[in-house]
């Protein structure tokens, strides 16, 4: 079976090219920058400034998502990276495996030589944003609302890392959209033609999440879902479309009762979200009055205040000696 350029009309796709290069030193011979990170290191950038817009309209101090990320994106990383290991305990460890030693390649500190879980970034990201809601005085479930859309985008971006790397696709396919593959490749099963295509499982990803960006800020708007339901959303969103790609996809997998470990992990961030979205309809029928925990709120300075018109308005008694010119006359107040 061949799948050629060639052998489609003239302009017509016949398959995804994967990218040649999944990076490029700063000088020769110098440190390598790769695309993954790049995608991963926008998309975070795009979400914290989505999330900031979203989280100062509702009042919330401008970029004070910041300070929530600084606890939240690296316990986010860690947190990715622990999952990954968990649940890929044969890439680390047994006979002739680099468990420990950071020098050597294969160690389970070797995250830049990829190898990192979304479910554990989410795990990770979620007690690093309660540490920082806490900090802030931000309620956590504020937080994640004004997060939700930004945050499956930044998982849309992320997912070119994926192409960049050739890696995480799905099992072969004839279609015109499939993806090539470079060999050697771990991840192609033995005896499949050089031609062989693959479903670009990162390419459904990325429309999935960007779909699920427009779903949750349209329903967050029409149904004005708060105390978390968005984010209750974004989880089940996200991971009814993960139970498919990781059922498409052939790299290798931990497989516990027939289901690899992120379908399980997936079947549970649907379930959580659901959680979500019943308990806090019941808990909270009225809307938040503020993104922040009472005796926690923040107030524009810069702002002016009615209240505290000394501040801005002169009271002070008049001079003892005042003059008074109408036209020509002139007149003294009396002393």
């Amino acid at each position: 079976m061949t799948f050629a350029l060639t052998s489609a009309p003239a302009g017509v796709l016949a398959s995804i090219p994967s990218p040649p290069i999944n990076g490029f030193n700063l000088w020769p011979g110098g440190p390598e920058i790769r695309f993954y990170a790049l995608c991963i290191i926008a998309g975070i950038v795009v979400a914290t400034l989505l999330t900031n817009r979203r989280l100062t309209k509702r009042g919330g101090e401008p970029w004070v998502v910041v300070d929530i990320a600084l606890f939240a994106i690296p316990l986010a990383l860690i947190g990715a990276r622990i999952f990954h290991v968990l649940t890929h305990p044969g890439f680390y460890f047994g006979d002739g495996k680099n468990t420990w030693n950071p020098f050597e390649p294969g160690s389970v500190w070797a995250i830049w030589e990829g190898g990192i879980a979304i479910y554990g970034a989410l795990i990770g990201g979620a007690i690093g944003a309660l540490i920082g809601c806490r900090w802030t005085g931000i309620r956590f479930w504020s937080f994640a609302d004004a997060l939700a859309p930004g945050l499956i985008i930044a998982q849309a971006m992320g997912r070119f890392g994926n192409y960049f790397n050739q890696e995480l696709f799905g099992q072969p396919t004839d279609g015109w959209w499939g993806l090539e593959i470079a060999r050697p490749n771990d991840a192609i099963p033995v005896g499949l033609p050089e031609s062989t295509l693959f479903q670009p499982t990162f390419l459904y990803e990325v429309i999935w999440n960007l779909l699920g960006a427009a779903v949750i800020l349209w329903a967050g708007k029409r149904f004005t879902l708060q105390w978390g339901r968005q984010f209750g959303l974004y989880l089940v969103w996200y991971s009814a479309g993960r139970i498919v790609w990781e059922n498409i996809r052939i790299d290798p997998s931990e497989v516990f009762l027939g289901l690899r470990s992120n379908v399980w992990a997936a079947i549970f961030g649907v379930i959580l979200g659901l959680v979500i979205l019943v308990v806090q309809r019941v808990r909270h029928t009225g809307l938040e009055a503020s993104p922040y925990r009472p005796g926690r709120e923040w107030v524009d300075k810069s702002a002016v205040q009615s209240q505290n018109t000394e501040d801005f308005v002169d009271v002070s008694a008049p001079p003892a000696d005042e003059t008074i010119t109408t036209g020509s006359a002139t007149s003294t107040a009396a002393k």
